[in-house]
């Protein structure tokens, strides 16, 4: 059961988090970024990698914490 909803939970984020890529670098060009007054120095490919994975990660627990808030009071323990 912990892999099947880890799956509900993952999946959607990836695609979400794919979205996101998308509709982010399509208005601003990686290489504008900075990061505290300082221009970031990694290629565009590092920055859309990074940016991925951090999407994805705050999707992933926008999932999670659906998922837990479904459960009924007497599932969780």
């Amino acid at each position: 059961m912990g892999k099947q909803r880890a799956m509900w939970i993952a999946w959607p984020a990836f695609l979400v988090a794919g979205v996101l890529e998308v509709l982010v670098f399509g208005m601003v060009d990686p290489q504008d970024l900075t990061w505290l007054g300082e221009p970031i120095n990694a290629s565009r490919h590092a920055i859309y990698t990074v940016s991925f994975f951090i999407f994805w990660a705050c999707t992933c627990v926008s999932s999670g914490l659906t998922t837990l808030l479904s459960k009924s009071p007497f599932e969780v323990k």
